[in-house]
């Protein structure tokens, strides 16, 4: 009898093993819909401008809505995932999302002689940005709940991976419908490819038979480890059963927002290349469709790259902060390069592209390659539970980079043309090395017996 309870309890535990990456590619995938919207359509920046008749500043506005959207969205979606599962949250979410994208495409599209105002295209966008708000710590809380310490930077580096590669897709897909077929039809795909993941999320997003929910350092509060039911060992392939929830919010960690806010900093200089990336390239690059694509593709690529590989890094040397403060000073760095290129390169223009591109990829690619260690780091310190809240609490503050910035850089540019851009994105950069807390707190932890 107990030999057959113990092979049942270990083919539970290998279904286990084997569904928990269908949830990952849930997760994959409604990160890619959802950025390939958000990423995506700023990559039409300079179609959106010409096409519904807009100067900068409104074409700052109207990409702004879409992180304003997010921003305001993100935390009270992020305490209703802790509520109602990850589940029904994201299934509620990304169908929303499909539906308000098809409203774009139908109705605020330009067409023939008619073109749409600013304002509705301005409340659609911030609509989309509303609804898709959801997808960030659903997917997020989904695979926390299904990896264990230790697998978990990498699960969440490949998830958070999803981000880049569905803008780098939206990069390459987006412009070209955008100029070509118009805007219709670039809405229509994004609104399709959201009800596609549903119908997976539906299908295979489910809440484990036992969730891990590490504890986090709260006090003297420590990670707590689990056992299976087999035998008193846990299992190496599905999440356990551990200790309840902290008792203290993550609104009043200090660690937690500490992250947050640092990750929003470091974000200027990423959403200032995603927004008006394809502007200055084209404006200043004097560069064609196909070289702003390509580049814009490279930075999302390579993102997605440097976010698998530093999460796998980080999970071997238990090196998360240090990772995200060295990600800040090297961005900065970077883009102090790119404004004293762009300033002295002037009016001689001539094959300046080639020189450009390059440096946008190296900076875009060095402002984004952080994302998972820091979501990482987020839900650690939260534990499972509470992790929708934690992450949702750093998408507040990332997404309210993605409203400002692009509001900001009109301004910038008529103050003090790119140069000055690259330079406040540089300093936005450097803000987030002293924000991010040291490793000290992660050497406590560890002579504590937590694993961070």
């Amino acid at each position: 009898m107990e030999n057959g309870s113990l092979a049942a309890s270990r083919g539970t535990a290998e279904r286990g093993a084997k569904h928990r990456w269908k949830v990952l590619g849930v997760g994959f995938a409604a990160n890619a819909s959802f950025s390939a919207a958000f990423s995506g359509i700023p990559t039409t920046a300079v179609f959106l401008r010409s096409d519904y008749h807009l100067g900068n500043h409104g074409l700052g506005l109207v990409l702004g809505m879409l992180g304003l959207g997010i921003a305001v969205s993100e935390l009270p979606w992020g305490l209703l995932t802790d509520r109602w599962g990850d589940r029904r949250v994201l299934l509620l979410g990304l169908l929303s999302t499909a539906a308000a994208l098809a409203g774009l495409s139908l109705f605020v599209s330009p067409g023939g002689a008619q073109v749409p105002g600013i304002v509705p295209l301005a409340l659609g966008l911030l609509l989309v940005g509303l609804l898709g708000g959801s997808v960030n710590g659903s997917s997020g809380r989904a695979v926390m709940a299904w990896f264990r310490e230790g697998e978990r930077g990498l699960a969440m580096s490949i998830r958070q991976t999803a981000v880049p590669a569905g803008g780098g897709l939206g990069a390459l897909v987006l412009p070209v419908l955008a100029s070509r077929l118009g805007f219709a039809s670039a809405y229509a795909v994004l609104a399709l490819a959201c009800a596609i993941t549903a119908w997976f999320a539906w299908r295979w997003l489910h809440e484990p038979s036992h969730a891990d929910d590490a504890v986090p350092v709260n006090g003297a509060r420590l990670a707590a480890t689990a056992r299976a039911a087999t035998g008193g060992v846990q299992s190496a392939n599905i999440p356990t059963a551990s200790a309840p929830p902290p008792a203290v919010s993550p609104l009043r960690d200090i660690a937690i927002w500490r992250v947050a806010l640092g990750a929003g900093a470091l974000c200027v200089p990423q959403i200032a290349v995603i927004t008006f990336g394809t502007v200055f390239l084209h404006d200043f690059g004097r560069a064609g469709v196909f070289a702003i694509s390509a580049t814009m593709a490279a930075v999302q690529t390579g993102a997605a790259i440097a976010r698998v590989w530093s999460g796998a890094w980080t999970d071997r040397r238990g090196n998360r902060r240090a990772y995200m403060r060295a990600c800040s000073l090297l961005t900065a760095v970077l883009f102090v390069l790119l404004a004293l290129a762009t300033g002295l390169v002037g009016v001689h223009r001539a094959g300046a592209v080639a020189l450009f591109a390059p440096m946008i990829v190296l900076g875009g690619v060095s402002a984004s390659a952080w994302h998972g260690v820091a979501f990482t780091e987020l839900a650690t310190l939260a534990g499972t539970r509470r992790a929708g809240t934690a992450l949702a609490m750093g998408n507040t503050c990332v997404f309210l980079t993605l409203f400002v910035t692009p509001l900001a850089i009109p301004a910038l540019l008529s103050l003090g043309a790119w140069p000055l851009v690259w330079a406040v994105a540089s300093a936005c950069a450097l803000l987030a090395l002293p924000v991010f807390p040291r490793a000290a707190l992660t050497r406590a932890m560890r002579a504590g017996g937590a694993t961070v």
